[in-house]
């Protein structure tokens, strides 16, 4: 197996191009796991590990650039206020030695149905940098994704890094498991409200072939939100924007979670964020919880 080592972003997409077959590697959570258990033998390795543009960011038109190998403990400690969807993803994230080593771009070149930052990144409308010798493109992260461990990634492109709005609203993230920690997800679900464009966004994990947006739960929570004089969510609405969120998975029965359990869990954890979220967006005051 040749191991290709470039040492700037230039040099990475000029081995990228010269080696399409090469898998690229930053943190290696998921790469090393597929080699060593011998589920994957590529032709070679493109290490990201020493490429300074990708361990670093900054802000970009207002939003924040988060450069693909930027790990998650950085994204925790650095951008926690302005990103708190993603930070609490982050924090779910194996152990504390993954996540100084994993990274929002190797969970989006994974592209893996249950990877725990995809729900924060679709609620938060962001969009993921993609380049190549020919040039540099975005593309929206609910684009992305084109099936189970698929996405848009041509032959010769690198994720170069990840591009957020700070949050003009409250963040939410809740992820099921087998057991408290260092477990994938059986669902995950991410919510973020967008005040300033009197909007919902939304973001389903691990409970359809690909990470997916609930734009009717969007659409019917937007309108319920009384985002001027805030008060209190009827019952009948929580249960309803659950009952959407639900309703646009499409699960399976696996080793981890049956599709009837998911769909469950998802309305729950729908309802429980909104509740977290609109009472955070009340100023903290239980009575709009």
């Amino acid at each position: 197996m040749e191991f290709l080592r470039p040492d700037s972003l230039a040099g990475a997409l000029a081995a990228r191009a010269a080696n399409p077959g090469a898998v690229p590697i930053a943190g290696g959570t998921d790469v090393m796991v597929e080699i060593n258990f011998d589920h994957r033998r590529p032709e070679s390795l493109l290490d990201l590990g020493h490429v300074p543009e990708l361990h670093e960011h900054g802000t970009d038109g207002g939003r924040i650039r988060i450069g693909a190998a930027v790990p998650y403990t950085r994204i925790i400690a650095e951008l926690g206020t302005r990103l708190p969807g993603l930070a609490m993803a982050a924090r779910t994230v194996g152990s504390p030695q993954i996540r100084n080593r994993g990274s929002v771009g190797g969970n989006l070149g994974a592209a893996s149905p249950a990877g725990d930052s995809h729900p924060a990144l679709l609620a938060a409308d962001a969009e993921v940098e993609i380049a190549s010798v020919r040039g540099t493109r975005t593309v929206a992260a609910k684009d992305f994704y084109t099936g189970v461990k698929r996405n848009v990634l041509e032959p010769d492109e690198l994720i170069t890094a990840v591009l957020l709005a700070p949050a003009t609203g409250p963040q939410q993230f809740s992820k099921i498991g087998t057991r408290n920690a260092m477990v994938i997800a059986v669902a995950a679900f991410g919510l973020a409200l967008h005040p300033d464009q009197r909007r919902v966004g939304t973001g389903i994990g691990s409970a359809a072939p690909t990470p997916r947006r609930a734009p009717d739960a969007e659409e019917f929570l937007a309108g319920e939100l009384d985002w001027d004089s805030p008060r209190p969510l009827a019952d009948s609405v929580k249960r309803r924007f659950g009952d959407l969120v639900a309703a646009s998975a499409a699960p399976i029965d696996d080793v981890r979670g049956s599709a009837a359990y998911r769909r469950h869990a998802l309305g729950v954890m729908a309802r429980r964020t909104l509740t977290w979220a609109w009472t955070e967006y009340c100023g903290g005051s239980a009575k709009c919880a």
